[in-house]
C-alpha cells in the first residue's frame, strides 16, 4: 500500500485555513495514495487553549471524511474532543469511503506542558487494518513509554506515531523513534509538524522507519510529504531474528507486582 506523511507547518489555531492546506496538498498528489498521516492536533497546533479547539460536533472527522471520499484516499488526522471538563486528544483514521476505522485518545498527556490539566488520558490500545496490514496509533508523547508499544506490536506490523514535538528534543525523538521500531521489529511511521508555531520551533524530522531500526525515509526543517510503498514482511523479520520470542513477559510481571508490594 502506498502511504504518506503530511509533515504540515500548522497555521495556530486556524482550523479552516489548515483544512484548506491538506486539500492543497491531496490535489496536488501525483500518484493514487491508500493512506496519508497528519500531525498531532493536525489543526490547530498543540494548543491548550480547549474552549476554542474541542469539539463537541465531530466537525474535523466530518471535514475528513468528505476529503477521503472526494479524494480516495484513507486519512489519519488529530482533533480535540469536548468531554466536559476535560477534553481528549484523539487521531483518528478514516477510510476512503468516508468511515471511522480508528479512533485512539492519547493515553499519556503531557504533563510537562500542562496537558493532563486540560485533558485526561486513555484507557486503550487501538488497532485497525487497512490494505490487508494491521496498524496502531500512538500520539507525542506515549513514545516515551516503551511497554505500550510491546502490546500493540504484539498484533501489529507498524505504529503511527502523529506528534507536535520541539525541535529542542529532536534528539530524542530520533533515539526513541528507532529504539521502538528495534525492540518491537515494526514499522515506525513519524509524522510531526514544522516551522514556529505559537513560538515554539519544530524541526519535523518525520520519517518511515524498518523494524530493524533503518530510517528509510526522512524529512527535516520544511514543509512537505514523504511516501512509500509499505509491505507487511514484518513476519520475516521476526522470524529471521526471534527476539520477541526470547521475551519473558511471566517474570517481568512478577517483578512488578512484587516491587508494588514493597
Amino acid at each position: 500500500m502506498r502511504i504518506a506523511l503530511f509533515q504540515m507547518n500548522i497555521i495556530w489555531e486556524k482550523k479552516k485555513e489548515n483544512y484548506q492546506s491538506l486539500e492543497y496538498r491531496l490535489k496536488s498528489l501525483c500518484e493514487k495514495i491508500d493512506l496519508i498521516l497528519l500531525p498531532e492536533m493536525s489543526f490547530t497546533g498543540f494548543s491548550m487553549n480547549t474552549d476554542l479547539t474541542k469539539e463537541h460536533n465531530l466537525e474535523t472527522v466530518s471535514y475528513m471524511a468528505g476529503y477521503a471520499v472526494k479524494y480516495h484516499t484513507a486519512i489519519g488526522f488529530g482533533w480535540v474532543k469536548d468531554c466536559g471538563e476535560k477534553s481528549e486528544n484523539h487521531y483518528t483514521v478514516v477510510d476512503k469511503e468516508g468511515r471511522i476505522i480508528s479512533d485512539y485518545t492519547k493515553i499519556h498527556p503531557f504533563s510537562f506542558s500542562g496537558e493532563d490539566q486540560k485533558f485526561r488520558g486513555g484507557r486503550n490500545i487501538v488497532f485497525f487494518e487497512l490494505e490487508g496490514i494491521k496498524f496502531s496509533t500512538f500520539i507525542c508523547y506515549d513514545l516515551r513509554f516503551p511497554e505500550i508499544f510491546q502490546i500493540a506490536s504484539k498484533e501489529s506490523s507498524a505504529v503511527i506515531v502523529p506528534a507536535n514535538w520541539p525541535r529542542e528534543r529532536r534528539e530524542h525523538w530520533m533515539c526513541l523513534l528507532q529504539a521502538r521500531a528495534i525492540e518491537n521489529q515494526v514499522y515506525i511511521l513519524a509524522v510531526n509538524c514544522v516551522g514556529k508555531i505559537n513560538g515554539v520551533n519544530y524541526s519535523g524530522d518525520s520519517c518511515i522507519i524498518a523494524p530493524d531500526g533503518k530510517i528509510i525515509s526522512k524529512l527535516s526543517g520544511k514543509e512537505g510529504i514523504l511516501e512509500y510503498d509499505l509491505k507487511d514482511d514484518v513476519h520475516k523479520v521476526r522470524s529471521e531474528f526471534s527476539v520477541k520470542r526470547d521475551r519473558k513477559e511471566d517474570l517481568y510481571i512478577e517483578q512488578i507486582n512484587m516491587l508494588t508490594r514493597i
